[in-house]
């Protein structure tokens, strides 16, 4: 099965192309700013008295601000389903990139957690290097008291060190991340030109280091510019350094201003800002209309909320206060609002605390699961809040002129909101033809849409587009050779299949009958199938068609 370059730059080229180009702004970013502390002028007092933990610290500083600064960007929910639905972002490459957003996130994460560490062991080092270096000559710079103090009074006894504390109950790995973060201990020298680094005055410098001439043994004025006779002595460093300058005032420093609030402050802002809208949005109640329990523990809710829209592949997040006051699910949406029905639904299938609780508030019998029961108002529902919609890759699914969507169990829920649009009407859409693959362990649960599958197959075959949906059944596990019950769902049971899909020969055949085409894959179930896709969408074949692949990944 060999890789094919041209599949894989189709699938993995962008997200690859933008880690790169994120990898190198962290580099750049950490060595600019050592360079910075390690030969700015400025900083040449500091970097005599701290060495490499100055740079250290800064420079990791500078990456951590800058991945605070994106950390919170994927989780605008919102933003994303913005720039997905709307058309800002007209490249379908760009708009598959944003499908990626939890990835970055934990990446972001990760760096974050990374480079904490590191600054934080700077900032150790930082601490004692205060302490033993301590600078009878720039009272200004030092941040101990005097020398040989006890480097943790730095740590625990002052304000940035209380704060370093705190961080670390609240942002774990972050251990005194901003003992020195506070730039009121880091200072850096502000009079260049009076004072450049390295020189020195001959009233202080030379009277406590050298023997003076004869011909200074006059008084010195308090500072003096003018230059120095040809058989003065300069001393060893500045010579290295070639500083040859005599200073005209003492140096002065200054406390930098703050920064990580410039990093933060824009996307933390853009982040409350997006959780006030969707409280306030998510604030009123919905309506459920009816309740369905369906086989193998699922449920089936039906709800209506005003002014509520959402397109096939979008999913909401649920909340019910009597099961958990602060617990929310994400849930897809198998039933989207249209302009002649204003109902949505979800199906969820009840293998936990919260989907046992919900279901036995919901239902009047939880132990009726074998029948589809619908419940018109026969008691007083609990009250239900729906945070969304939000998006997802499926959302891409109609944007495609072929599509192979792929479902495992209850992985088939982003594919029926799909199937229910088609069933509104198909002629509007971009896709012409709909591969669809869906696998269960047991017969009943292809009776969740069952009938959804039944209706739109007649409905293509009234409109003599009999071609336009493959549908293909798999029963993973049997003892022998079922059916699903019901003279209606005759046309499924021709479909129903016996055993596991043969994905290699799958994606052969789907390739041979679509020559030189793009092919949207669409996969939500196991981790197992979906690698196994994920593998073959990026292998070559003789037909020269291209299969993008697309995965469900709530964030």
């Amino acid at each position: 099965m060999a890789l094919s370059w041209r599949s894989w730059l189709a699938n993995e080229g962008s997200k690859h192309l933008f880690l790169v180009f994120w990898l190198f702004l962290n580099v750049w970013l950490f060595w600019k700013t050592f360079l910075l502390y390690n030969q700015g002028l400025q900083y040449y007092y500091l970097h005599q008295m701290l060495g490499l933990g100055l740079c250290v610290s800064r420079a990791s500083a500078s990456v951590l601000n800058f991945n605070c600064c994106l950390v919170l960007l994927p989780m605008c929910r919102v933003l994303l389903a913005f720039l997905r639905g709307s058309q800002k972002v007209a490249s379908r490459k760009t708009r598959r990139l944003l499908d990626k957003s939890k990835t970055f996130h934990v990446t972001c994460g990760v760096t974050i957690c990374v480079f904490s560490v590191l600054h934080v062991a700077a900032h150790l080092v930082n601490a004692l290097n205060f302490s033993e270096n301590y600078s009878e000559e720039f009272l200004a710079l030092n941040a101990a008291n005097y020398r040989g103090e006890d480097p943790r009074k730095l740590l625990f006894a002052t304000v940035p060190g209380l704060t370093g504390v705190i961080m670390v109950l609240v942002l774990f790995l972050m251990c005194t991340a901003s003992t020195y973060a506070i730039r009121g201990v880091l200072k850096y020298q502000t009079n260049l030109e009076e004072h450049p680094p390295g020189c020195f005055n001959p009233n202080k410098t030379l009277r406590q280091s050298m023997t003076v001439p004869k011909a200074f043994e006059e008084p010195f004025p308090d500072y003096t510019t003018e230059p120095f006779p040809e058989d003065l002595p300069v001393p060893e460093p500045f010579v290295q350094n070639n500083f040859m300058g005599i200073c005209s005032e003492e140096p002065k420093f200054q406390s930098h201003f703050p920064e990580t609030w410039f990093w933060i402050s824009g996307p933390l802002c853009l982040y409350c800002v997006e959780r006030l809208y969707r409280y306030i949005r998510s604030n009123k109640p919905v309506t459920i209309t009816s309740v369905l329990s369906h086989p193998s523990n699922v449920l089936e809710v039906r709800m209506i909320k005003d002014n509520f829209k959402a397109r096939p592949g979008q999913y909401v997040i649920l909340h019910c206060p009597r099961v958990s006051a602060l617990e929310s699910h994400p849930f897809t949406l198998t039933m989207c609002p249209t302009d002649t029905k204003a109902t949505f639904g979800v199906h969820l299938k009840v293998v936990g605390d919260w989907t046992e609780r919900f279901r036995d508030l919901l239902l009047l019998h939880s132990n009726q699961d074998t029948e589809i029961l619908p419940i018109f108002q026969q008691r007083r529902y609990p009250k239900l809040y729906v945070d969304g919609p939000f998006g997802s890759p499926f959302e891409e699914s109609l944007n495609y002129e072929v599509s192979l969507c792929v479902a495992g169990g209850i992985g088939v829920t982003p594919f029926a909101s799909v199937l229910n649009t088609l069933l509104d009407g198909w002629k509007c859409y971009k896709l012409r033809r709909l591969y669809f693959i869906w696998v269960c362990r047991d017969i009943e649960s292809f009776r969740w849409f069952a009938d959804l599958l039944c209706m739109l197959h007649n409905k293509l075959w009234q409109e003599n587009r009999p071609d336009y949906i493959n549908i293909q059944l798999y029963l993973s596990q049997t003892d022998g050779i079922q059916k699903i019950i019901g003279e209606k769902y005759q046309a499924l049971n021709s479909r129903l299949l016996i055993g596991r899909p043969r994905w290699k020969l799958l994606f052969d055949e789907i390739a041979k009958c679509n020559r030189r085409k793009t092919i949207g894959v669409f996969c939500c179930g196991p981790n197992k199938i979906s690698k196994i896709l994920h593998k073959l969408s990026n292998s070559s074949n003789s037909y020269g068609t291209r299969f993008e692949y697309n995965k469900e990944s709530f964030s």
